[in-house]
Formats: structure tokens, C-alpha cells, sequence
């Protein structure tokens, strides 16, 4: 992808917004097909513009209205916050306690630099395609247990434009879910835990719930190739440190520093460690025995969720299709089916999609000026002529799981409600 140069980018955004972004399809997916009266209008938008202006509690009538504002303000960032007992643009002029939170979809934010403790091979907010293998762990691990552990049909993975992935869960019933019961869902979901000091984040026991089984399952199939392989995560003394720090008796410490030290690789050193714990004598100890392993593999590829972010019904998180205005990235839609072969260093910049759309508007403009033709005809058109294309096509796919669904309740309620 070409490189972006970020003083380009008010004038990037100009053209994103006039031409490129996908204002129908994000329409349909707020308004839930109108769902309640004033659904779409109650809901909260935030604009971060230039010089880090914060705009919060805007609220648009509809699609035309929110495109208006959205080319008139051009912002560097959109947040989407909750569906609001008011309109969010009135919020001033309600009674003082009366403008509440009511709904929004069930939102998990997992950002690179929480793993920063357990990654070698970049810090802060820098990512590789080494260290890309967590965020594939973590969509896979989550979304899993999201389908299969809580039956919720209608999950939206979205990159977040930089250093991470968001996950934004869109079932009727669960937009309607309380701040105690997403905070029940996130618990359930954490196994991680313990801030900078702690050194030992993860307990389990032999008898491994259901989720934490499964969720090692699939660690187990990427655990080789990225902790042994690509981090190297037992490469020397100072890195294996750390894992024997997370095995508890020193007995077993002396004869892993031993094996290890005549051992030339990681692989060869996570086999000497998986048979010392599994020895009849070691394992004899209760504090030792195969779980030893599953924790440290936890600890190192296991999601690692911003909690408040879940929890809070009025909480803020950028939306998809938002650029990012330190990478110029997009904050594309990922297509699900394909999650391993998803690259963050490929998505769409603003700056290429605004070329592409260059090179092909070229021929045309002579033509575009002398036909009436409608904004919303011709921006279909436009980012269909662009490498944002696909992006937009993974989202139309979701949009339509939902119109589905929705139309499946409509049918069974009327089949309901009907007198025979």
C-alpha cells in the first residue's frame, strides 16, 4: 500500500466523505430497519476534527442530515456511542437525570499493546506480521464463544485502522443487555488477569471448563509456528526466565534452567518443559501437572480485552470506516471466513483509495457534468471503483444476515399473534 503522508490528509478526508464513504450501507446498519421509532436519531456520534477538537453528543435526523454534517465537518475520527432516551444533540435542554443510555451493541476493543509483557518482536503501538497472529488468536477464540457459548448470531470484526481489532455484537436482544450483564459476558470471556506487576496473570486447574478447553484448542494450532517460532519466546536466559518465574516450585526451576541451557531452541526447550511437569514425581505435587503448560500458553496468546469498553452501555468506540490519521488506514469490515488471511498491512490508506479514484474519474468527469444524475447513484459507483470495494461487499454480507433475521422475527411474531 502506498505511503501515507498525514498533511495531506484534510483534503483526503474532503474526498472520502464526498465521494468514497458508504453512507447507505451505514445507514442500514444503525437503523436496525427503524426498529423503534427514533432509533437512528437518539443514537450518540462523536467527531474528534483537527487539532484534536472533540465534538460529542451529535445526533442526525437522518442519512442526508448525517452526510451533510459529516462533509461539513470532515472529521479526523467518528465514534459511535449509545441509543439515548433523548436525542444526544438535545441532551442540555432535558431535565437534569432524564437523558440515559438505553441501548448499543455489545463492543469488545483489543488493542496490541496490552500484550506488550508477552511480545518480542514489537512494542507500543508498532505491529508485525509476527505479533498480527495474536489478533488472529484472539477473533477466533472470542468469536467462538460468542457463537457457540452464548448464541449470538449477528458479530461484526472490524480492524480498528493501527494496532488492533474491535468486535461489535448486533442482536436485537443483546443491544438491549444491561452494563451488569456485559460485564458478566466480559468476565466470562477474561482469563488473563493482574496489571504490569504481576507476574503470574493466569490459574487454571486439571479440570478445565468447557470454554477454557476449547479456547486452548485453538492456541494449539497457531502456538508453534508463532510463541516457539516467530517470538522465540524461549530463545535465552533472559526470556526463559520468565517462564520458569511461571512455574511454582524450585525444585523444577533448577532442572529446567539446567535442561534448557544445554538445549538449543525454543521448541526443544517447550518439549523439556511440557515432560518435566508431566513426570510421575512432579506430578505427585498438586501444584504441578499439565495445566502448568496451558497456563503459560494462556498467558501468552490468550485475548486480552479492555474491559470498560464492554461493560459501559455509553461508552464510545470508533466506528468502521473511520480513517486512522496517524496510519491513514481505514477501519475496514474483516471478512470472518478468511480471518488468517487477513493483513493489516494491506487494507486500504485513504491516500491510495483517493488515487484510484482519480485515475478512474479522470475519463469521466467531462461525462459526470453534463448528466443529472443523483450524490447517492454516484457514490455507489465511486468506492466500487476502489480497493475499498471488497471491504464494503464483507459488510453488505452482514447487513443482509440482519435484514434476514429480522424478517424471520417479523414472520414469527405475526405467525404468533394471528387468530386461528
Amino acid at each position: 500500500m502506498e505511503p501515507f503522508d498525514p498533511a495531506e490528509l484534510p483534503e483526503l478526508l474532503k474526498l472520502y466523505y464526498r465521494r468514497l464513504f458508504p453512507y447507505a450501507q451505514y445507514y442500514r446498519w444503525l437503523n436496525y430497519g427503524g426498529v423503534t421509532k427514533n432509533y437512528f436519531q437518539h443514537r450518540e456520534f462523536s467527531f474528534t476534527l483537527k487539532d484534536d477538537i472533540y465534538i460529542r453528543y451529535q445526533s442526525f435526523s437522518n442519512q442526508s442530515e448525517l452526510e451533510k454534517e459529516m462533509q461539513k465537518m470532515n472529521p479526523y475520527k467518528i465514534d459511535i456511542g449509545a441509543v439515548y432516551s433523548h436525542r444526544p444533540s438535545q441532551h442540555n435542554t432535558v431535565k437534569l437525570g432524564a437523558f440515559q443510555a438505553q441501548e448499543k451493541e455489545l463492543v469488545f476493543d483489543i488493542d496490541m499493546t496490552d500484550y506488550d509483557d508477552v511480545r518480542r518482536c514489537c512494542s507500543s503501538a508498532d505491529i508485525c506480521s509476527k505479533c498480527w497472529t495474536l489478533m488472529t488468536m484472539a477473533m477466533r477464540i472470542i468469536d467462538r464463544a460468542l457463537k457457540e457459548d452464548f448464541g449470538f448470531k449477528h458479530r461484526l470484526w472490524v480492524y480498528s485502522g493501527r494496532r488492533g481489532v474491535h468486535c461489535w455484537v448486533c442482536d436485537e436482544s443483546v443491544r438491549k443487555l444491561s452494563s451488569a450483564v456485559r460485564s458478566g459476558i466480559v468476565e466470562y470471556l477474561s482469563l488473563v488477569k493482574g496489571g504490569h506487576d504481576v507476574k503470574k496473570k493466569v490459574h487454571l486447574s486439571e479440570k478445565l471448563h468447557p470454554f477454557v478447553r476449547r479456547s486452548i484448542n485453538i492456541i494449539k494450532k497457531y502456538f508453534e509456528e508463532y510463541a516457539l517460532v516467530g517470538q522465540d519466546i524461549l530463545e535465552n536466559k533472559e526470556n526463559w526466565d520468565k517462564i520458569v518465574a511461571l512455574v511454582p516450585e524450585t525444585p523444577i526451576h533448577d532442572e529446567l534452567q539446567k535442561g534448557f541451557q544445554r538445549l538449543h531452541s525454543s521448541s526443544q526447550r517447550w518439549e523439556y518443559l511440557r515432560k518435566v511437569i508431566s513426570t510421575p514425581q512432579n506430578m505427585k505435587n498438586d501444584k504441578c501437572g499439565p495445566w502448568l503448560e496451558w497456563e503459560i500458553m494462556v498467558q501468552y496468546c490468550f485475548p486480552r480485552l479492555d474491559i470498560n469498553v464492554s461493560k459501559g452501555i455509553n461508552h464510545l468506540l470508533k466506528s468502521p470506516f473511520s480513517v486512522h490519521p496517524k496510519t491513514g488506514r481505514i477501519s475496514v469490515p474483516i471478512d470472518f471466513q478468511k480471518v488468517d488471511q487477513f493483513n493489516p498491512f494491506t487494507v486500504p490508506t485513504i491516500s491510495a483509495i483517493c488515487r484510484e479514484l482519480d485515475v478512474v474519474s479522470t475519463n469521466e468527469k467531462d461525462k459526470e457534468e453534463h448528466e443529472a444524475e443523483s450524490e447517492s447513484k454516484h457514490r455507489v459507483r465511486d468506492y466500487k471503483k476502489t480497493s475499498l470495494a471488497p471491504y464494503v461487499k464483507v459488510f453488505e454480507q452482514f447487513l443482509e444476515n440482519l435484514d434476514k433475521s429480522r424478517k424471520g422475527e417479523l414472520l414469527k411474531k405475526s405467525d404468533l399473534q394471528r387468530d386461528f
